[in-house]
């Protein structure tokens, strides 16, 4: 392998093995966003959606029954097709709704630290959940097989 004396890398010989990586680094955020969003919707929907429900109702989120019923929905299955980059768009932005409301309605009062409560966790997939929803699919995406993108 040649490299170049002029690589704008601190280590050269890495050069190729960057280039064929960065085509792949989105989907790999966009993936491990999607997924880590799946144990949340599990939990909810086959787990504890009483206790979702419950929680919801003592935080004035109403209707809390069937709205818990619709973020473990959104959390499992849209975490899927998030990870798979299947309506990527139409996910992403009705999971920049539901962290929003995490973020300013339920932890922002608790402070910063998600240690204790506050809203750096949720404020943190907030942004990611945002730039998914502007970038979309991209290139390894089911979104990227189909004619138009929803």
């Amino acid at each position: 392998m040649r490299v170049s004396r002029n690589s704008k890398y601190i280590i050269p010989y890495l050069e190729k093995f960057y280039e064929v990586t960065s085509y792949y680094s989105y989907s790999l955020i966009r993936f491990v966003a999607g997924a880590m969003m799946v144990p949340h919707g599990y939990s909810k929907l086959f787990v504890n959606l009483n206790g979702t429900a419950d929680f919801f109702k003592s935080v004035q989120l109403e209707p809390a029954y069937p709205l818990a019923i619709y973020v473990g929905i959104l959390e499992f299955f849209g975490g899927i097709f998030l990870a798979l980059g299947f309506l990527t768009r139409f996910v992403a932005i009705q999971l920049i709704g539901l962290l929003a409301v995490a973020t300013f309605y339920i932890h922002l009062k608790n402070g910063f630290l998600w240690i204790k409560g506050g809203y750096e966790y949720p404020l943190f997939w907030l942004v990611i959940m945002i730039a998914i929803f502007f970038k979309g699919g991209d290139r390894v995406s089911i979104d990227n097989s189909l004619p138009k993108e929803f």
